[in-house]
């Protein structure tokens, strides 16, 4: 047996959408109901174990064999699932999970294309002759889930099983049609990584997360009382009850989200803006954070799980799950310890002596949940403007490649730049600093005015007739950014317009098959499906492909050179950091990873100089980037 093709249906009590699949195939109800496979090609079996069937003595042996990949649909699903089962039959030792060097998964193979991440999307785009079978959310839950599964016999179990044999089906027809667009090694060795990652989870705090809830709720029901004495509601959480009464008092809004409220504040009297403080701290969901931590962490005390590959299908970068690190709020409480200690003990009159709003605690504290295994630490490094060097570099910007190499703050040398004064970072009008970096994050890709108001310019101070200047401003100072973006433009109209290969700044622009396809200079591709050039809504014209929208919905997509640079730039970035994270992995237990920054679960002697030095090393394809890592280590989890 070389490879084997799998799907497998299970019963659990947990909510798999909610808890995570290692919460939920650590529940002690699991089972395995079917198994299906298929060997080297050969037709699908289905071995129901529900009804005492068994899966071949050599499929069991090819799970654990190195040698036989294991191809599925969302395969990670399948690999942790599997590896309960074969905890329970004792061919894997307690604590262990099957390796996932010897696992393809044919959802990562979809998302490097940029596809759908779904069987069912991908089967539709691909027109497969085997589509995945609709009627499975009716069967899964009528035999998956607790308190609604009949007896499994008759023709629903028949076509239980059918079902499942499709989706293996399925499965096999996506192999071979994406057959002439073959993910590359590196990349399957960095989805090996990232499943060690999940695998070994990180740490949680349960007596600070069961108090945060606590106190919250604690919190919840005062506010609300107040609330209620304030303005005679019934209900202080309904928007429309409250609009109402801000109307009712003089005060009209269209809604009350966090800009809306901030805005009202500005002008309200006294008892309106006590009202909207008290609605504002209601609004903090920081709670949701906690229950989510609640409801995923293991039995040992970790959560897994957390990140999805590719799950940014633009760029390759990883996407969250469960807990969500990648938007945690910050922390700016100078004695987090301290206010840690109070949380965990519950004193919530503590708590508000000295913090005011338990609420905003409680949100600052989110990151100190996460904890080291006892006896080691947290070691956490990030890239240093990780973006702005990437495209520093790709445009051969030397102003500021000078700045880095300086040792430079880029953010401080842009502000520089467009106010043409000196900036320092909290020195000579370091206040100008944040206004640089907004632009900075703002203007890379060829946004203007409403690009800069999207990233909070004017709750900055910036006034509107400011933008404008501060665009061409920036614009000005980067003549070979904007020199790139129209190179990029032109590489992928080419390509497209002439069904032929472009190369561009260090990169391969190609058409092949309907896809164009973006190599980088890692050798990792971007995948755009259909594209074509379309009559822009501006005038001219653009370039328009099928992909996900931010609804998760297919559909055609336009773009333009500075949105590609943007593809590129952090597709780049993401190399860097599955760079950075295969040298670390060698040496150190890498437990979590947010954007551009890596969390090390480290024992007392290691050094946060040596991870920030092999964080930095530039791998070979970029070795004249000017690549740098910060970092510090820490007793829970927390932002510098």
């Amino acid at each position: 047996m070389k490879q084997i093709s799998i799907d497998i249906e299970t019963y659990s009590s947990e909510n798999l959408s909610r808890s995570g699949v290692y919460r939920y195939a650590e529940a002690p109800d699991f089972r395995l109901l079917l198994f299906g496979w298929s060997a080297d090609g050969k037709p699908v079996q289905v071995a129901d174990l529900e009804h005492g069937e068994k899966i071949p003595a050599e499929v069991l042996d090819a799970l654990t064999d190195e040698t036989v990949y294991k191809w599925a649909f969302n395969a990670a699903f399948e690999r942790v699932c599997l590896s309960r089962y074969l905890r329970d039959l004792g061919r894997l030792p307690e604590g262990r999970f099957l390796s996932p060097a010897s696992w393809r998964c044919s959802m990562i193979w979809c998302a490097y294309l940029g596809m759908p991440l779904s069987l069912e999307g991908a089967g539709a785009v691909l027109e497969l002759d085997k589509q995945k079978l609709t009627e499975g959310k009716d069967l899964i839950r009528r035999f998956c889930v607790p308190g609604n599964n009949p007896e499994s016999k008759g023709q629903d179990w028949e076509r239980f099983i059918a079902y499942n044999r499709r989706d293996v089906e399925t499965e096999q027809g996506i192999q071979q049609r994406l057959a002439a667009y073959p993910v590359p090694d590196e990349v399957w060795k960095q989805y090996a990584l990232d499943q060690e990652i999940n695998d070994r989870g990180i740490g949680v705090d349960p007596a600070l997360v069961s108090s945060a809830i606590a106190l919250n709720e604690e919190t919840r029901i005062t506010l609300e009382d107040e609330m209620r004495q304030l303005t005679g509601l019934a209900n202080p959480n309904s928007v429309t009850q409250l609009k109402s009464w801000l109307a009712e008092n003089g005060t009209e809004t269209p809604g009350l989200n966090k800009k809306q409220i901030r805005e009202l504040l500005a002008g309200a009297d006294q008892e309106v803006k006590t009202t909207l403080l008290l609605r504002q701290q209601l609004a903090k969901s920081s709670v949701t954070k906690y229950q989510a931590m609640e409801r995923t962490v293991c039995r040992d005390g970790r959560i897994r799980g957390m990140f999805q590959f590719y799950g940014a299908v633009r760029s390759g970068r990883w996407a969250g799950r469960g807990v969500q690190l990648q938007n945690l709020p910050q922390n700016h409480i100078k004695d987090l310890k301290g206010a840690r200690d109070l949380a965990v003990r519950r004193d919530r009159e503590g708590l508000e002596v000295l913090y005011a709003s338990v609420p905003e605690v409680l949100s600052e504290l989110i990151r100190t949940a996460f904890v080291p295994e006892e006896g080691k630490k947290f070691i956490v490094a990030d890239f240093s403007a990780i973006e702005a060097r990437v495209i520093a570099w790709l445009a051969g910007e030397t102003w500021r490649t000078e700045v880095f190499a300086s040792g430079g703050d880029i953010y401080c040398a842009s502000a520089s730049r467009m106010f043409r004064v000196p900036v320092e970072k909290n020195g000579v009008n370091g206040h100008l600093r944040q206004k640089g970096k907004i632009a900075e994050l703002a203007l890379g890709y060829g946004g203007g005015t409403g690009a800069l108001k999207a990233m909070g310019a004017m709750e900055m101070g910036l006034k509107e007739e400011e933008l404008q200047e501060l665009v061409t401003a920036w614009r000005n100072a980067n003549p070979r950014i904007r020199r790139l973006w129209q190179e990029v433009d032109k590489a992928v109209k080419t390509a497209i317009r002439n069904r032929t290969t472009v190369p561009a700044v260090n990169m391969l622009f190609s058409y092949r098959s309907g896809i164009l396809l973006i190599r980088l200079p890692s050798g990792r591709t971007l995948s755009y499906i259909q594209p074509r050039i379309d009559p822009s809504r501006y005038g001219g014209e653009c370039v328009s492909y099928m992909g996900l929208n931010t609804a998760k919905k297919w559909e055609r997509i336009e773009s333009y050179g500075p949105k590609f640079v943007e593809n590129i730039v952090q597709g780049i970035a993401r190399d860097l950091l599955a760079c950075a994270m295969e040298r670390l992995s060698s040496r150190y237990c890498i437990v979590a990873h947010v954007h551009d920054e890596v969390i090390i679960e480290a024992d007392p002697e290691d050094s946060v100089e040596d991870v920030c030095r092999m964080m930095g090393e530039c791998p070979e394809w970029a070795k004249s980037l000017l690549l740098r890592a910060d970092g510090y280590e820490c007793g829970f989890y927390m932002k510098s």
